[in-house]
């Protein structure tokens, strides 16, 4: 039996040898019972594992790019307030069912909630529409992206050129040697693994779809980039290429909103954390201070004290 898996539990529990894998290379095969973990997942990246996450960024200002306050939906949500800096990548922690995927559609305006106050770089602000959402700064990279992020059968070009301005438009026709070029620069700068623009997207991995589904926002004028469960579905090395992505924005002045069932994840690239719980934030903690075991905590309906 052939077993083609990520998974590194299930690799331990099921395979007898094992054969590594990176960038389309054998990098080594052996048996399975004398390497860790930890092993397989360093000769899967090509580095040591305290090197999946960035080093720290430098402090971010104080300029508030989004200020919420008292949102709520009429299902789950309930009185959500929480603001974001310019630099700043802020953690929604929380377990299936808590709302993070209903926080990060309530803020793009893909479903509908009512706020009591709300300021966007600068400006009064109620969520609205994405359309609305998209003129005035804001992104979002969907959980479900198969379904509401990518057009799974298109070639990356059209994907990347989707949510662009009206840069390659003149006279009402549509540049496409504009936004073939453009696509070729964002391959290039998101490092997405493919033949070329013209490649389906449905032919890349998980995490290179990914990759292109963040990329289509990188034309416009978005300043505040939600992510809903972003490494869902995604291997390992393509979870590093995908932090240091995310890193990066957050170091262009981007406020990023980072939300995830991951809880290490949350810990290794966070600078503030909000735990869900109900549809409530029941904790905000300093990434410094966040532990995974803090945030399991809050999560499952336990107080701070």
């Amino acid at each position: 039996m052939v077993f083609i898996s990520h998974r590194i539990h299930e690799l331990k529990a099921i395979c007898d040898t094992l054969t590594v894998l990176r960038d389309g290379r054998l990098i080594e095969s052996g048996p399975m019972a004398t390497l860790s973990g930890e092993q397989i997942v360093e000769k899967m990246l090509g580095h040591q594992l305290d090197d999946i996450y960035p080093p720290a960024r430098p402090p971010h200002g104080e300029a508030i790019l989004l200020h919420v306050d008292g949102l709520h939906d009429e299902r789950l949500l309930k009185d959500i307030s929480l603001s974001l800096r310019k630099g700043e990548i802020l953690g929604i922690a929380g377990l299936a069912g808590a709302g993070k995927t209903e926080l990060c559609k309530a803020l793009f305006g893909a479903s509908k909630s009512v706020v009591a106050r709300g300021e966007l770089n600068g400006q009064p602000w109620r969520p609205r529409d994405p359309a609305d959402s998209v003129l005035r700064g804001l992104a979002l990279v969907p959980e479900e992206r198969r379904k509401e992020g990518i057009f799974i059968e298109e070639p990356i070009a059209m994907n990347l050129s989707v949510s662009a301005d009206n840069s390659f438009s003149r006279w009402g026709l549509f540049g496409h040697r504009q936004a073939w070029r453009w696509a070729q620069e964002v391959i290039a700068r998101v490092g997405v693994r493919t033949t070329g623009p013209a490649q389906a997207l449905r032919r890349l991995s998980g995490g290179n779809q990914q990759k292109v589904a963040i990329g289509k926002w990188l034309r416009g004028n978005a300043s505040v980039m939600i992510f809903d469960e972003p490494t869902k579905g995604v291997d390992v090395k393509a979870k590093t290429d995908l932090f240091r992505l995310i890193d990066g924005l957050a170091r262009e002045g981007k406020g990023i909103i980072y939300a995830s069932g991951e809880f290490a994840e949350l810990v290794g690239l966070c600078d503030r954390i909000c735990v869900l719980w109900d549809g409530r934030i029941v904790a905000e903690v300093k990434g410094e201070e966040a532990r995974e075991e803090s945030l399991l905590y809050f999560s499952t309906g336990g107080t701070a004290s």
